[in-house]
């Protein structure tokens, strides 16, 4: 059998972040990953696809972005070669194409089942990300057998789609993307939009990204917030790899349908709720009480005259009657695109560390288990957590806890 200090999974920019933080530290361990560096990135996103920060976020650990476009959009291939880079200058010790089976505590920490064979760990890192498994409503086994369903991490590109009519269902990044990609293919399509975030992708002259950063909003920590489940259920925005506009009143200009959020698929009917102008008066709100306070910190700072003036998007639009059902049998709906987002799949995790609601149980990614960590998580301690410019702090303050850790044990 296998033995190492630290078992990391999964090898995206969590696992690696990870992985050179304990280098650093001395501490010997193994990635594993069941398929090779950078997985999903390659396998479980659409073609189009491109990061929504810009290139200067986009850093990691002892790599800084030094690119010549620092402004611009990283297309999701280009963030590949930039891991597999990554690993090969860090040095990651990285076992692909290992499937980890089942995990369970012992006496002196964790036994990892794997498809290559077992591993003994002392400690153990859970560095699979927040986006792991498509989150698809139960309300999607009642949707007639001819209609086509998919989801986002199996989509590639519009002709993987039947012709005819599509609804996207969820109005968070990927269903405003995907809704404006499939709609410029020629299809008609229906958005569902339930709770969302909306941001302008620039304001004042500055990357939206850009203010959140300035202002300290990336940086609240998780023990600082008052509902910090709510805060950590908080939907992407509204925003694309580019200076394109895909809030809900872009997409309206371009043709595409909104309705209210799908409640029920019932005798082939999907139904509708009727909140959609609350959800989008929510969103606005929302949108600008944060620009309100990109306004304060500019004019603390006495800034105003060397940056353009307050350039706030216009209220959502909305429908004079919005749909509140459409039919699903007679043809008009061909396929349906289920954009409801991700979450976490620790279905291996073969020990009592999940709530009631089947979640991980953790403080800021200290699992409620000895030695047990986990890294990527959505606001795990901050709010820029899930990005890639967060794995890095967390993964330093984690990789000192798992150190200290192991000093406890070592010095025992």
């Amino acid at each position: 059998m296998k033995a190492v200090t630290t078992v990391i999974i999964g090898a995206g920019q969590a696992g690696l972040a990870m992985s050179r933080e304990l280098s650093h530290r001395g501490v010997d361990h193994l990635i594993l990953d069941r398929g090779a560096v950078a997985n999903a990135w390659r396998t479980e996103r659409w073609d189009s696809l491109s990061l929504l920060t810009p290139n200067w976020a986009n850093g990691l650990p002892g790599a800084p972005y030094r690119g010549s476009d620092p402004h611009g959009y990283m297309a999701v291939s280009d963030l590949v070669a930039q891991l597999e880079a990554y690993a090969r200058r860090i040095d990651a010790p990285v076992q692909s194409h290992t499937t980890v089976l089942r995990v369970t505590g012992t006496d002196a920490g964790f036994h990892v089942e794997t498809s290559q064979g077992p591993v003994q760990c002392a400690t153990l890192v859970l560095a699979t990300g927040a986006c792991a498994r498509p989150s698809v409503p139960a309300l999607s086994a009642a949707v007639p057998a001819s209609v086509f369903q998919t989801a986002p991490s199996a989509y590639r590109r519009p002709d993987d789609l039947p012709d005819g009519g599509v609804m996207v269902v969820g109005a968070s990044a990927s269903g405003v993307q995907l809704a404006r990609e499939i709609h410029a293919s020629g299809r008609p399509v229906t958005l569902s939009v339930g709770w969302h975030t909306r941001l302008p992708r620039t304001y004042r002259g500055r990357d939206v990204e850009w203010w959140l950063d300035a202002i300290g909003a990336l940086d609240e920590r998780f023990d600082a917030i008052d509902d910090l489940e709510r805060a950590r259920r908080t939907p992407s925005p509204q925003l694309i790899g580019g200076a394109e506009p895909v809030d809900l009143n872009a997409l309206q200009d371009l043709g595409i349908e909104i309705v209210g959020r799908l409640s029920a698929v019932r005798d082939g009917q999907a139904l509708f709720s009727g909140g959609l102008a609350n959800a989008c008066a929510s969103a606005d709100l929302k949108m600008n009480r944060l620009l309100d306070a990109i306004d304060a910190w500019v004019a603390e700072r006495g800034l105003g005259n060397t940056l353009p003036p307050p350039d706030r998007p216009a209220p959502t639009r909305l429908p004079d009657a919005p749909s509140l059902s459409r039919s699903l049998s007679d043809g008009g709906i061909r396929s349906i695109l289920w954009a409801t987002g991700y979450r976490p799949d620790f279905s291996w995790l073969d020990m009592p560390v999940f709530d009631a609601r089947g979640r991980l149980r953790h403080h800021g990614g200290v699992v409620a288990a000895p030695g047990l960590y986990a890294l990527g998580l959505t606001f795990l301690r901050r709010r820029r957590s899930h990005q890639i410019s967060g794995v890095g702090v967390d993964a330093r303050e984690l990789a000192a806890h798992l150190f200290r850790r192991l000093g406890r044990r070592c010095a025992a």
